[in-house]
């Protein structure tokens, strides 16, 4: 089973494939989708579609797993954020892949045991738990890494 993690956002947007045989977790892939601040919405919207679109072609993934947009202090944030979660929906939607979310709190639960686990923390468990030589980067990246791993530990128990 592949699976595609993601940390959504708009400036950048985070991605993560796992590949899932039993209970066996391999890395196969991370990266980041970015846009620059001074291009407008939509074709930041469109862009990071196309990317998604061309990212899900090549790994061919089974399921999504994404993080749920949970709290934002900024609603300007929040709603841009949605909009870039809705352009992810709307490709995988268009590709027939299932979606599974879990909240910010799940997944560093889940992969540091500590709800309230900082960025770093959750790079060196990635680190650790997928055996790679060094800590994932950027942070956006680890943290799709890391939803992807929630849904396939979710499956092994």
């Amino acid at each position: 089973m592949t699976i595609v993690g993601v940390d959504p956002g708009y400036g950048i947007l985070g991605y993560g494939v796992l590949e899932k045989e039993g209970n066996k977790i391999k890395y196969v892939t991370h990266g980041v989708i970015t846009t620059k601040k001074e291009i407008e919405m939509p074709e930041r919207l469109g862009y990071i579609y196309s990317e998604f679109v061309k990212i899900l072609d090549e790994f061919s993934p089974d399921v999504c797993a994404m993080e749920r947009l949970f709290f934002y202090k900024n609603a300007k944030t929040a709603i841009h954020v949605g909009e870039a979660r809705g352009v992810i929906l709307l490709a995988i939607s268009q590709k027939n892949i299932p979606l599974k979310e879990f909240t910010p709190y799940q997944v560093k639960n889940n992969v540091t045991g500590y709800g309230k686990a900082n960025k770093m923390q959750v790079q060196k468990m990635m680190k650790i738990l997928l055996n790679l030589n060094e800590i994932p980067k950027p942070d956006d990246a680890a943290d799709a890494l890391a939803v992807a791993w929630c849904y396939a530990v979710e499956k092994v128990i």
